[in-house]
């Protein structure tokens, strides 16, 4: 394993502090033996987009821990019911939905708020899909970057955006003010606080993909939905014998 991780390309981080995550103490004994399945949205779609370039670095950090990492390229995805839910890009972003078990959204703040672009990615998934549920109780990181000074706004509303969406979002997030000045040519992030941060966040989410995945659908488990059921249940069988 050392071998392995001795391979990736982290040139900004310290190696003698950076430590494997010990999944004994986190999984239980229904944990999923798997490496975590972590989905990777980014909000912006220039040539050199600074959410992108984040999120291709929590992807190494994340790779390093252990995980298997997709990234969706929002690029042809059409607006909310501008298209029939079977539109290829549509159909791929639910599919990888589904298949995750956590996901980290990175985003550029645009007039105080997270773009349109990532929005149009939450709002393409349901809450509920076929009877599955694909965001419902899995994991979620949070990053933003910004081209003036620091902020949270983007942050803000996209932690309010992983409540609604009923996911678990973890307490630590990274925001990256200046961000033109955090990359370098060749679109590596330069080391810095801002830098140490995204590196705590992905540490942080994977922690917690392995404490709640295996015991996700127990979490979520709701006394609303249960009578939703029986109630449900009750017409069926009422209907029926009218």
């Amino acid at each position: 394993m050392q071998d392995k991780r001795a391979a990736f390309d982290l040139p900004n981080i310290g190696v003698d502090h950076l430590r494997p995550i010990d999944v004994a103490a986190l999984a239980g004994p229904d944990d999923p033996r798997h490496p975590p399945r972590i989905l990777m949205l980014y909000g912006s779609i220039r040539e050199r987009s600074y959410s992108r370039l984040v999120a291709e670095e929590a992807t190494r950090l994340l790779e390093w821990f252990g995980c298997e990492v997709r990234t969706f390229d929002p690029r042809g995805l059409p607006l909310l019911d501008g298209a029939e839910p079977g539109h290829p890009k549509v159909k791929a972003l639910r599919d990888l939905a589904v298949w995750s078990e956590g996901m980290v959204w990175a985003s550029p703040e645009r007039h105080g708020a997270m773009t349109a672009i990532i929005k149009a990615q939450i709002d393409w998934i349901p809450l509920s899909l076929g009877g599955v549920r694909p965001t419902q109780g899995k994991t979620l990181a949070i990053c933003q970057v910004s081209g003036g000074s620091q902020s949270f706004n983007a942050l803000n509303r996209m932690r309010v955006l992983g409540r609604w969406m009923r996911m678990v979002t973890i307490p630590n997030q990274s925001s990256v003010p200046k961000a033109f000045m955090e990359f370098d040519e060749a679109g590596r992030m330069k080391p810095s606080p801002y830098y140490d941060r995204i590196v705590d966040v992905c540490e942080e989410l994977v922690k917690f993909t392995h404490l709640t995945r295996a015991r996700s659908g127990y979490l979520t488990h709701r006394y609303s939905e249960r009578t939703e059921s029986a109630e449900a249940l009750s017409a069926r069988v009422n209907q029926r014998s009218i």
